[in-house]
């Protein structure tokens, strides 16, 4: 069933954290919801999907330090998945004095596991869709696929954005064609904003996910629950659906399947705005 409603009224901030200034969007009214986006999304990326949402969500958005209205005090610093995950504390921080519920998609969901590992009294719950943490995987999986990753740097520096773009999608297992999308989506053109934000995704979120430190043990420890999702579609041989299906194993908990591939939330806004409400729901 399609829960879109009439827009609702879109609150905008900024909110100064160590090293960068980040953008944020709040829409909606009821438990609040985080949606920490995949790629090169920022706030406005997965706007068919908060739509279905803003109904029973207060629906927090933003954008990641180093894209689009998410300044860095120095450019061409490099990040951290540390340092994402700090500037979502201090942002529900300023939000919210309660616990809230995060849908992390693919980068989004590796930021969340430093967060419900080092704040956990603020997610009560993490969808982690198709998280991209090689750590998850055993030693020489997890080398191999962190050697995708740097050839993907290597194709972006060499040949240019592009001809990054098939390289991308095979390594994380992406149709960009995704023919069975729900229709009436909106269009995101390739603006030169958004050709700015792929560029600093791959040289610098690309590293910090090569570079992370999170002790993926420790994930079995947070009170924080933790739900491993996988996109129906996805490939079962890339790197990101393998870790879902390791993060389950670690957890010893289920594996849900939302519709779409790994973009789902991107390409099939209202059926897995329906599979998100069902997982949150769940006692």
């Amino acid at each position: 069933m399609d829960t879109a409603t009439t827009p609702a009224p879109t609150a905008t901030g900024t909110l100064r954290t160590d090293g960068a200034t980040l953008y944020y969007e709040v829409r909606g009214a009821g438990p609040m919801l985080l949606i920490s986006q995949s790629g090169e999304g920022d706030a406005g990326r997965s706007a068919d999907l908060v739509d279905r949402l803003v109904s029973d969500y207060t629906v927090v958005t933003y954008d990641r330090r180093g894209l689009s209205r998410s300044v860095l005090d120095v450019p061409d610093r490099g990040v951290s998945l540390a340092a994402h995950a700090d500037d979502v504390h201090r942002l529900l921080a300023e939000l919210s004095d309660e616990p809230v519920l995060m849908l992390g998609c693919s980068l989004g969901a590796s930021i969340g596991f430093h967060l419900a590992v080092d704040h956990p009294e603020q997610i009560s719950v993490l969808v982690a869709h198709e998280p991209v943490t090689p750590r998850l995987l055993p030693a020489a999986q997890r080398a191999h696929h962190e050697r995708e990753l740097a050839h993907v740097q290597r194709v972006h520096r060499r040949d240019g954005l592009a001809a990054t773009f098939s390289t991308i999608a095979e390594v994380l297992g992406i149709d960009p064609a995704a023919p069975d999308a729900e229709p009436g989506l909106t269009r995101h053109p390739m603006t030169p904003q958004r050709a700015r934000n792929f560029d600093f995704f791959v040289e610098h979120d690309f590293t910090a996910v090569i570079d992370d430190t999170l002790d993926v043990s420790a994930l079995t420890e947070t009170p924080t629950r933790i739900v491993p999702a996988i996109g129906r579609t996805t490939p079962r041989t890339v790197f990101d659906n393998k870790c879902a299906f390791a993060l389950a194993d670690l957890l010893g908990a289920d594996l849900h399947e939302f519709p779409g591939g790994h973009n789902g939330n991107t390409t099939h806004p209202r059926a897995y705005a329906a599979a998100l409400r069902t997982v949150l729901n769940a006692p």
